[in-house]
Order: structure tokens, then C-alpha cells, then sequence
């Protein structure tokens, strides 16, 4: 099997189990989830923050987000530019509108001030003890790490369910590791 074979056959187990679970253990994943974050405190506030609007079934930052914004944070959304780019990030605060962007997101409109983020809510659908994160497939966190990092100290937080953490993430050459991995049931830096 091929790399791309390999993170195939895995996406699609992930995206089944993270399916599985229910309303009731969704919520409490999220309350669960805000509430790690500040206990374990991964990056220092007041910082520019890039949350993420959820989609498909992943688990829901938005409580999280709300929490930030009361800690001092400056939230930023990430906007698909296009394929092959990197993200861009746009200020937003929670209530404020938002426009549909691709793959079914959410995204501040053209109107909302661009600013780099200092930490990375990192949506994934799997991670392993190594900090290597599976994504969609569209390399647009890998290609926006990369750059960020050969400018600037950024962290990089993979959130998810806890069952979303797997032996072994294949990986290549363009695949960015995390810096911390933040789930319903534990939070942990990599080395």
C-alpha cells in the first residue's frame, strides 16, 4: 500500500468512529474540552487564536472559542484561499456573522481584519503519541504550519474525541507534527 493508500484506508475508519458517537457524549466532549484547556493551560493568554468552525462531526470548539474570547484572546477563523495555499486567518468574535466557505465551513467575511495566529486549534481524524496528525487530505494545515513556523515560534493544538488517538499516524515529508494534543479525555504536550 502507498502513503496515500495508507492515510485513506485510516480516514475513512476514523471518520466511522468518530460517527458513532452520540448527542449526549458530544456535548459533554466539548464542556470536556474547554475545561482541559484551561487546566492544562497550552499556550499563555493574552494571544491571537485560530479557532475553527466544525463540520461533518467533529467535535464542537465553539465552547472553547466562547471561553478564549473571555480569557483575552483574539480569535482568528481560517479561510481556504485555494488548492495548493495555505490558510489565511480573519478576526472574529463570537456573534458576530459569517459567511459559507468551502468544505461546508464557516469563515469571518473579506470585510474582517487578516492577522497571523500565535496558536492553532487544529482540526484532525487521528493523531498518535508522536504528535503526527491526520487531516482531510488537503495539506492546507501542513502547508500553513510550515509557514508560519520558518517565520515565527507558533503552536500547533490537534483537538478531537479521545478515541481519535491511534498507534500510528503514517506521515510523509509534508506532513507537520503537533505541538499538543487536546481530546475530551486528556491533553499532552509532544517533545
Amino acid at each position: 500500500m502507498t502513503l496515500i493508500d495508507t492515510k485513506r484506508a485510516l480516514r475513512a475508519d476514523m471518520a466511522a468512529r468518530r460517527q458513532s458517537l452520540g448527542e449526549s457524549m458530544r456535548r459533554a466532549a466539548a464542556a470536556s474540552l474547554r475545561d482541559l484547556f484551561f487546566l492544562e493551560a497550552p499556550i499563555r493568554l493574552p494571544a491571537v487564536v485560530s479557532g475553527f468552525w466544525p463540520i461533518r462531526d467533529e467535535i464542537d470548539v465553539r465552547p472553547l472559542m466562547d471561553a478564549l474570547v473571555d480569557a483575552g484572546a483574539q480569535l482568528v477563523l481560517p479561510v481556504v484561499q485555494g488548492r495548493g495555499q495555505r490558510l489565511l486567518f480573519r478576526a472574529w468574535r463570537p456573534g458576530e456573522p459569517l459567511e459559507a466557505g468551502v468544505f461546508g465551513t464557516l469563515q469571518p467575511p473579506a470585510s474582517s481584519e487578516t492577522r497571523e495566529p500565535d496558536a492553532l486549534l487544529v482540526p484532525m481524524l487521528a493523531c498518535d503519541g508522536e504528535g503526527w496528525r491526520l487531516g482531510y487530505g488537503g495539506g492546507f494545515y501542513d502547508r500553513t504550519l510550515a509557514d508560519l513556523r520558518s517565520r515565527r515560534s507558533v503552536t500547533a493544538i490537534g483537538v478531537g474525541f479521545d478515541l481519535q488517538l491511534v498507534p500510528e499516524v503514517p506521515h510523509g515529508a509534508d506532513d507537520q507534527r503537533l505541538d499538543w494534543l487536546l481530546t475530551d479525555r486528556r491533553a499532552c504536550a509532544f517533545v
